[in-house]
């Protein structure tokens, strides 16, 4: 089953929702920012995506400027404020089987139907 990793209040995520509406596809959302995602699954999610977890990180969230920005962070380290701030998680991130995309722009969701 398809997953999408959504959050309602960004306007990318829903256009991507609604792109697998379109296609009738059949979908599971998960809301992380109301269930966050633990260090694992992000670990799973980034080998899918197969990229790092700084390439997944929005870095223009003020969190990230803040707290985060100029610093030598290792993968884990990353990881880890992605799972305590979820807000910096880049999405949607559909999941279908082996395949996984970052939906910005909507369309490269369709590379994963």
């Amino acid at each position: 089953m398809i997953k999408i990793y959504h959050n309602n209040r960004c306007q990318k995520s829903r256009m991507g929702l609604k792109l697998l509406q379109a296609q009738g596809c059949n979908f599971k959302i998960i809301d992380y920012i109301k269930n966050p995602i633990g260090a694992e699954t992000l670990k799973t999610i980034l080998k899918a995506l197969d990229i790092p977890a700084i390439d997944l990180v929005r870095t223009q969230e003020s969190i990230w400027k803040s707290e985060f920005k100029g610093k030598a962070l290792s993968e884990s380290q990353i990881i880890n404020a992605l799972v305590k701030h979820p807000k910096l998680i880049k999405r949607p991130i559909v999941i279908n089987g082996q395949k996984a995309v970052v939906g910005r722009p909507t369309e490269k969701i369709n590379n994963v139907l």
